[in-house]
């Protein structure tokens, strides 16, 4: 279940006679509908508009990570590493593949919008019900983001420069225990094992926190732009540049990225028009670490070895019983192999159209779309020693002896063209808006990786940790150890498509949409669909009726019903055969790869269809100061495209997943005086899933800790569910029969769900949900004089997040949650925190002690500034400044043990608590000044 608040504050010098048509005015704002746009009081759908200023001025490279808590229906998940994309839903789940809606940016289609500078964002549209997302056709059904960026303006030159400064702090972090806390619990596991306790404490005996070693102190946060714009009746130019840099919560995480944008939008004649454009970006990525060794590791063991002798400041090595193994020292991977990756990322998106009107209410358009994007990358594994306590001697880390490299490219080309034509026409009392539309998209996929080792009968010695060296036809490689894989794909697809939106005596209203999409992906005779949707509304306060309830301004009332497509999958090629190396043959003498399908291709499969409908009302109150909105929405996806493992493995269209619920949203806006205004807004949205129907009856699939089954939520956790803990024997002999491992008083008694008088596999059972009940939000805001307070506050409630870490295992002691200390130790001493015992995996089955209550409230951003007086700084030559001090992640209060309670995933296994990467406090400071 998912939901949103949404607030907006602005300070505007307004007299109280302008305050009505203000009011208006957001009823007639223009928005972005996909391939044209159309006043939001003539829609039948649910659009949410959000301004550029909403994201510019928050410390986030991606600007999709400033829509949390933004739109009703709308989830973001951040993950608060840099460079990380966000999970990002639309009114639920309701596939098996993916989940993230379709963005698209200045009319053109993109995975992502991580290459954008927020400060070029004019407005971003959240599309979510199907009567404004049929004309996306086969890419609609997930929903959809528009982003629509600045261009220039008719009047004199401008220049704006802003840049901010942000410093990163951690808000929470998972509770362990200490070396004393280690220590008790390992010892004491030992001995339930009936082993002697570990007697080499005596050379381990620090008290590390390894959280604290190897986070960053401090992490900067830097954001700069330059925008100069200048617009004439006849030429509107803009030129924009972005520079952004940022550290990681873990030491030498840095993220880096160059944006640029240009326009030139040229007017040749009254009727007609033409334009260029570039988007670009480049990215120096970090090399991503993890928590999860820091988590893992024991504390008795001190980073660096401080002992004098030959082997003082190298590293310490785990002890070898405690997990050296399996666990790096995690200062080790840090320090040890720092800057040894180095990624790129460059994207290139040039653009150009053309329009003309003709025949007094035609216009038609011809848009051109480039977008390129290039990553490559070169790494690097070194070889270097660690302490062994034990043995007084050193190792090379991880036993690896030879140092080695990798290297990789990938290149994503896509060519997208559309033809428009545009019928407007008004007659009496009717508005007519039609559109037809033709569209091509080439898409051109290829990479390169490779790996390779040094060798130590080498000449030259081993690969140098000197980037310059870092390739695979480097002399230095062994080229008998060189592996290169390769893969390519095409993607084509043609469609066509219109639009008619109509509105009789501006009180009635119909829009519809219909789309046939082709694609070289499904088999030749089964490329084409169809895609459609209608939707109608009725103002009512227009009715004269309606004068007799003078309280309501604005009243209108809709609904919508479409049929959409979902088309992504991991796959390209549905209809041809797949070919994989499955073996090896000898032909003389000699050895060959032997290849067998991937999977059979299917002649008739389709695209997965959802069948959509929503209806409800908006409303405005009170002299337009109250404004409430409420929608119930239900998507049922048809269809599901199933990759069924058989023999050979095959896809099949199966099952339905559906996704229901309800939003609302109310806001109050007033003016007190002439220098103060104040707004408080919010938003909540509900969504139930369900899994109506799979490939077959009984049909299951397991992923990971989460199952998909008929009947149950999409991503529904599922194990058994934990009574209580032993507390004898005799509390054994007198409970269900354990089938699935001996146990003893201290291990968990499950429930025998099916009451065979036994605990089987059988009893396994749903133990959470992922999905919240409902997500909410609100924000306040003020503005006094020029000053200006604004506060957003986000939360959700009702789901369940699966904790994978920190449940013990059996092939290395891990360090243990702070809670472990709380075991039972004897009869009565705890009835859930089970023994200290790894030695058996009984405990360490999928069940409810494993459950974390998802349900989350956090104080998302708060900000503090100040527009100067225009009187005080024309003089100048300043026509605005602006400076402000901004919190983002102020305080999160949870019930997960670890950094964050935000947990995203795949479409079936998200809200799985993996020990997670923090979503740091960012304290920030801003100006922005326009010349």
């Amino acid at each position: 279940m998912i939901a949103a608040i949404y607030l907006f504050a602005g300070y505007q010098e307004l007299s109280a006679q302008t305050k009505d048509s203000l009011k208006e005015k957001q009823i007639e704002e223009v928005v972005m509908i996909g391939y044209g746009t159309a006043k939001k009081r003539d829609l039948t759908g649910s659009i949410a508009k959000v301004g550029g200023d909403v994201v510019a001025d928050k410390p986030n490279a991606n600007p999709i990570n400033a829509l949390q808590g933004q739109v009703a229906g709308l989830s973001v998940v951040n993950s608060g590493q840099p460079g990380s994309q966000a999970d990002v839903r639309i009114r639920g789940t309701v596939t098996i593949n993916q989940t993230q809606p379709v963005y698209i940016v200045d009319g053109v289609f993109a995975n992502n919008i991580d290459f954008l500078n927020p400060s070029d964002i004019e407005s971003m549209e959240v599309l979510k019900d199907p009567s404004s997302l049929a004309i996306f056709g086969n890419r609609g059904a997930n929903g959809a983001i528009i982003v629509t960026t600045k261009r220039a303006k008719s009047g004199k030159t401008t220049i704006n420069l802003s840049s901010s400064i942000g410093v990163k702090s951690l808000d929470n972090r998972p509770d362990l225990v200490g070396a004393e806390g280690f220590k008790t619990l390992y010892n004491e596991d030992l001995a339930n094992q009936g082993l002697p306790a570990y007697n080499l404490f005596n050379l381990f005996n620090a008290d590390t926190n390894w959280i604290d070693t190897i986070k960053k102190e401090g992490g900067i946060i830097n954001q700069n732009n330059l925008t100069i714009s200048n617009g004439t009746d006849k030429n509107k130019v803009s030129f924009s540049f972005g520079y952004q840099t940022e550290d990681g919560s873990i030491k030498y995480e840095k993220f880096d990225r160059l944006t640029m944008k240009f326009n030139d939008d040229v007017k040749i004649s009254d009727k007609v028009r033409a334009g260029f454009g570039i988007t670009g970006s480049y990215s120096k990525l970090p090399q991503l670490r993890s928590f999860s060794s820091a988590l893992n590791a024991t504390p008795v063991v001190a980073p660096i070895n401080l002992t004098p002798g030959d082997y003082f400041g190298l590293y310490n090595s785990l002890p070898q019983q405690i997990g050296a193994a399996q666990i790096g020292n995690p200062l080790a991977v840090v320090e040890g192999m720092r800057n040894t990756q180095y990624n790129k990322d460059f994207q290139f998106n040039p653009n150009a159209y053309f329009e003309f009107d003709f025949l007094k209410n035609f216009t038609f358009r011809s848009n051109y779309f480039v977008t390129y994007r290039n990553g490559t990358g070169r790494g690097y594994t070194p070889v270097f020693d660690v302490y062994v306590a034990e043995s007084n001697s050193s190792t090379p880390y991880s036993g690896n002896l030879l140092t080695g490299i990798n290297q990789f490219e990938n290149r994503d080309v896509t060519f997208q063209q559309n033809q428009l034509l545009t019928y407007k026409n008004k007659f009496g009392a009717h508005d007519l808006t039609l559109m037809a539309g033709f569209e091509t998209i080439n898409r051109e996929y290829s990479s390169m990786s490779g790996s390779a080792k040094g060798s130590l009968s080498n000449p030259l010695g081993q690969i140098p940790n000197n980037p310059r060296f870092w390739y695979l036809h480097s002399d230095f490689v062994d080229s008998t150890t060189k592996v290169v894989n390769t893969s390519a794909y095409k993607q084509r697809q043609a469609s066509y498509f219109g639009r008619m939106l109509y509105s009789f005596n501006n009180k009635y209203m119909v829009n519809a949409s219909v789309r046939n999409d082709g694609s070289s992906q499904l088999a030749p005779g089964n490329r084409f669909d169809w895609f459609w949707s209608v939707g109608g509304a009725w103002e009512i306060s227009k009715e004269n009726f309606m004068s007799e309830v003078p309280f309501i301004n604005y009243l209108k009332i809709k609904g919508s019903y479409g049929d959409l497509g979902n088309q992504y999958t991991p796959y390209s090629y549905f209809g041809y055969p797949i070919y994989v190396e499955g073996g090896t043959g000898v032909f003389n003498g000699n050895l060959y790869p032997a290849f067998v399908k991937a999977y059979e291709e299917a002649t008739d499969l389709k695209w997965e269809h959802l069948k959509s409908y929503e209806f409800g009302f908006e409303s405005m109150m009170i002299s337009r100061k109250l404004s409430f909105d409420a929608t119930y929405y239900n998507k049922k996806t048809e269809g599901l495209l199933n990759y069924v493992i058989g023999n050979p493995n095959y896809f099949m269209n199966a099952g339905s997943i559906e996704a229901k619920g309800f939003e609302f949203v109310l806001g109050w806006k007033d003016r007190i005086s002439q220098d103060f205004t104040y707004s408080i807004n919010g938003n909540l949205t509900t969504t139930e899933t369900k899994v109506l129907n799979t490939l077959e009856d009984g049909y299951k699939v397991f992923y990971g800790p989460a199952i998909y089954k008929e009947g149950l939520p999409v991503g529904a956790f599922y194990g058994y569910i934990v009574d209580g803990l032993y507390q004898s024997y005799a509390d054994i002999l007198g409970s269900p029969a354990s089938t699935i491992g001996d146990v003893a008083p201290g291990d968990f008694k499950y429930r025998d769900v099916n009451g065979d008088g036994k605990i089987t596999p059988d009893d396994r059972t749903i133990i959470g949900d992922p999905t919240p009940d409902f997500t909410y939000g609100f924000s306040v805001g003020a503005d006094y004089k020029g000053f200006f307070l604004n506060a957003d506050f986000y939360g959700v409630y009702g789901n369940e997040i699966f904790r994978n870490w920190g449940n013990g295992n059996s092939f290395a002691p891990f360090n243990y949650r702070e809670e472990r200390l709380e075991r039972w130790t004897g009869a009565g001493t705890s009835n859930w925190e089970p023994r200290s015992y790894t030695a058996s995996a009984y405990n360490r089955e999928n069940s409810t002690y494993m459950i974390e209550d998802g349900s989350f409230f956090r104080i998302r951003n708060v900000q503090l500034g100040y527009n100067f007086n225009k009187g005080l700084i024309e003089g100048l030559g300043i026509q605005a400044l602006k400076v402000y001090f901004n919190v983002q992640n102020l305080k999160t209060w949870d019930h997960v043990n670890g950094f964050t309670p935000e947990f995203g995933g795949s479409a079936t296994e998200f809200g799985v608590n993996n020990s997670g990467y923090p979503n740091p406090r960012i304290t920030s400071f801003g100006i922005n000044v326009t010349f």
